[in-house]
């Protein structure tokens, strides 16, 4: 199974932010006890790339790189162990980079021309991103009616309370949030809190 499929099928993405690699073991382990074994590590900080390297290292979970901005930091984070790449934009160059060499992305649009780029260069599952900012689930839903066969991965601001208005879109395959992997929590070391709200949203999906 791909990455996109793991994720498909889990229909959640943690989209998370860690200043301390320290956390990323214990991290991964409270994502797992919470059922959910899919990551996305954002290059945000000085501790991504060896967070992703910890989290990678453990064979149950499938580990991306978020906020990947120029194809130097996506030659990091592969060389980190990200089995897959996300970007906040769509940018041709590291789209190009991406597809040329078979690593799994899932780049950001928040317009039609930014899709059908995406499509131009054969990618058909993206992020729409920042959701929430940009008209919530009612404009995805009118984004999707033309492109009946693109994915999407909506994410910016959805919380557990909001998800479901995206899931019942029938092209939305997930959703990113980091309401589980708040960085407060994990600077706090509050693990359990981490598993606890993960093991809700995992549930509040199944019961769709």
């Amino acid at each position: 199974m791909s990455p996109l499929e793991t994720i498909s099928t889990h229909r959640l993405l943690p989209v998370i932010v860690i200043d301390d690699a320290a956390h990323a073991g214990p991290l991964a382990g409270a994502l797992l006890a919470g059922g959910l074994p899919v990551a996305e590590v954002t290059m945000r900080t000085p501790a991504a790339e060896a967070s992703i390297r910890t989290m990678a290292n453990n064979t149950e979970m499938i580990v991306g790189a978020g906020t990947v901005l120029t194809i130097d930091l996506c030659k990091r984070a592969i060389d980190a162990g990200a089995q897959f790449v996300v970007t906040p934009g769509f940018n041709p160059k590291v789209v190009k980079y991406c597809v040329e060499n078979s690593i799994p992305i899932t780049p950001g649009v928040s317009t039609c021309t930014e899709i059908e780029l995406a499509l131009d260069l054969g990618v058909t599952t993206v992020k729409f991103f920042p959701a929430e900012s940009i008209g919530g689930a009612k404009a995805l839903k009118a984004i999707c009616a033309p492109y009946g066969h693109v994915k999407f991965v909506p994410t910016g601001g959805i919380t557990q309370a909001t998800m479901r208005d995206y899931l019942a879109i029938k092209q939305v395959v997930a959703v990113g949030g980091s309401w589980m992997v708040a960085k407060e929590l994990l600077n706090a070391g509050r693990f359990d809190e981490v598993s606890r709200l993960t093991l809700s949203a995992v549930s509040a999906v199944r019961q769709g």
